[in-house]
């Protein structure tokens, strides 16, 4: 049965400076709409009903993936997710970010969907933050003001809220990267379903030490935002890796996690799902396992 959406009014402003002056004017009662993977199913089900819409695809420069050697690589935020799945400089040098995208949904939802909206949407389960938080992202915002650059750590407020002001996110920036990682994805169909656990793992290695110099350890959908599991990151930097030391910081990532128990799987089972992840993820990049990760 067709549903009938609320009356809203469309806006598809040519230019980032009028898509703000909308934005402002439109006091609070406006919805950017990128892919609109998100926004259109939200108002389908009436749980969203924005008085206007604000379309800025036809905005040119944020639909983008730049590489420097020295800068590192820039994602503008209209950038599809099959995009990033399959850029050559993604693919490249961020390996882990390009498997990451290639987990979320299907590739028809992927050639839709944005990474900027992925990371707007801010639900814990956002497929992307997890691997980009290992990557210390950072997210460039532009307002009326100007424009500002803040970590993703930061970005990210609550569920379904970030620190946009009636601002818009216009790219995505990563530092050169000497990490190898990995994302798991958690969930009863490996297509279409979100994430019931996701984790991330990223490490700097020092091989004539023997050593992972610096680790990034994340969990999504197991808090009210994707967030770092720090003590269990702590404990492993520095160190030369072993059955024992992996397990320690698998049980220190449960504790960081504060799941919700929903149809999907109750607290329990993805606090003790985060602890059997990140153990996995750590023995696969220590080369302790060669298991399947699936």
């Amino acid at each position: 049965m067709l549903r009938k959406l609320k009356k809203f009014d469309y806006f598809k402003p040519s230019t980032l400076s009028e898509a703000l002056t909308l934005l402002n004017r439109c006091d609070g009662q406006a919805k950017i709409l990128a892919g609109g993977t998100d926004l259109l199913v939200g108002m389908k089900e009436k749980e969203l009903s924005p008085r206007y819409i604000i379309d800025i695809k036809a905005i040119s420069g944020l639909n983008c993936i730049n590489y420097d050697p020295k800068q590192g690589l820039t994602i503008g935020a209209l950038t599809t997710i099959r995009t990033v799945e399959s850029s050559p400089l993604v693919k490249k040098n961020y390996p882990f970010l390009s498997h990451t995208a290639g987990l979320l949904g299907s590739v028809q939802v992927r050639n839709k969907a944005t990474i900027g909206g992925n990371l707007c949407n801010a639900a814990p389960s956002a497929e992307t933050a997890p691997s980009l938080l290992c990557l210390d992202a950072k997210v460039k915002i532009a307002s009326l003001k100007g424009k500002r650059v803040i970590s993703l750590e930061d970005f990210f407020q609550g569920p379904g809220a970030t620190a946009l002001d009636k601002e818009i996110l216009t790219e995505i920036q990563l530092l050169p990267c000497r990490k190898k990682g990995i994302y798991i994805k958690h969930s009863p169909r490996r297509a279409m379903d979100v994430a019931v656990i996701g984790v991330a793992v990223a490490v700097t290695e020092d091989k004539e030490k023997g050593e992972w110099e610096d680790v990034r350890i994340a969990l999504g959908a197991v808090a009210p935002i994707p967030l770092r599991a720090r003590e269990a990151e702590e404990i492993l930097t520095g160190k030369k890796l072993n059955f024992e030391l992996i397990k320690r910081a698998a049980k220190l990532a449960k504790k960081t996690a504060s799941p919700i128990f929903d149809v999907r799987a109750s607290g329990e089972y993805r606090r003790e799902m985060v602890g059997v992840l990140v153990q996995r993820a750590l023995e696969h990049l220590s080369g302790l396992s060669k298991g399947n990760l699936s």
